[in-house]
């Protein structure tokens, strides 16, 4: 199966559906980093599926079900094209103040019945919960979602944001088809332990936060919200990512693409390296040909010989 932007689709881990290498975050569209524009979320997600995206990723938390509804839109008459990745368990207050979390396998049949609903689908492809819930064992919050699987209301099951021993357990119980963890250039955390689990498990991988929230893009919204400003201050972590962004936005002018297109397309020949993974992204751009095979010991040269401290495995 090859994708219509040229990109062969992958199966994600060997649980999980084949898709495009490329996912769309939907997060975003939901007043999460600021105010969203609703048109230009739905045009976003039509653009996403005609360069051939397959899948959306979504949360029932996202705007409090708004997300959910704005796919649910965004859809119509073309649902056939998309598979959909949904994370429970977030708890919200009327006022948007965050709860805590809650898979009890009861909560968790409840939360489905809800998105099911809001989407107008009879099933979700991925279901997975956001956090791990710490009154919660997670062969229990595994096994519901098994059922739900033996019962036709899920196809498969994911996780997010967990460590290795969490992973091996659910696996036990029940084949996960992929872990979402934020990983980028400068959020390498993942390649110690949890990635070479990962392929030791058949466990696909979805990265998020590729821009690193806006660093590498440079993006100057994210830089004016609270949440994020933190990550801007003058540091001297700050400086080496500094060091960063300019080597790679000098080899983007090089390639004639934008930084975001070529920190992307890092980050996704590393996981094509070594995993059935894809990326999810709010953000409809391809990288075809932006990283070819003599950039990558490139891209390790110039960055190490700007005494940037992170390194490029296996590109």
């Amino acid at each position: 199966m090859t994708a219509t932007s040229g990109f062969p689709s992958r199966q994600l881990g060997s649980a999980g559906p084949i898709v495009f290498p490329i996912a769309l975050g939907c997060m975003g569209m939901s007043g999460m980093y600021g105010p969203a524009d609703e048109r230009e979320s739905i045009a976003t997600i039509h653009a996403a599926l005609d360069a051939g995206v397959t899948l959306l990723d979504t949360g029932d938390f996202y705007g409090v079900g708004h997300n959910e509804l704005l796919i649910r839109r965004a859809l119509e008459g073309r649902r056939a094209q998309a598979l959909l990745s949904v994370k429970f368990g977030a708890l919200r207050g009327p006022d948007g103040s965050w709860l805590g979390f809650d898979t009890r396998p009861a909560a968790i049949k409840n939360a489905l019945a809800y998105s099911l609903t809001r989407l107008g689908v009879d099933h979700i492809d991925i279901y997975r919960p956001a956090r791990v819930d710490p009154a919660v064992p997670i062969e229990d919050t595994v096994g519901a979602l098994a059922d739900l699987v033996r019962a036709g209301y899920d196809r498969a099951i994911g996780l997010s944001e967990v460590g290795p021993e969490t992973i091996r357990r659910a696996h036990a119980v029940h084949p996960i088809s992929d872990v979402q963890v934020e990983y980028s250039l400068i959020s390498r955390g993942p390649e110690a332990a949890i990635f070479p689990l990962l392929e030791e498990l058949g466990i696909g991988v979805t990265a998020y936060g590729v821009l690193s929230r806006g660093l590498l893009s440079g993006s100057t919204h994210r830089r004016r919200q609270p949440t994020f400003a933190r990550i801007f201050r003058g540091s001297a972590v700050t400086i080496v990512n500094q060091r960063l962004i300019d080597e790679l936005q000098g080899m983007a002018r090089e390639k004639g693409c934008t930084v975001s297109q070529l920190a992307i397309a890092g980050v996704l020949e590393k996981l094509r390296l070594t995993h059935r993974a894809h990326i999810p992204l709010d953000s409809s751009n391809c990288f075809e040909d932006v990283l070819q095979r003599g950039d990558r010991s490139a891209l390790r040269h110039r960055l190490r010989s700007r005494g940037c401290s992170l390194r490029l495995h296996q590109l």
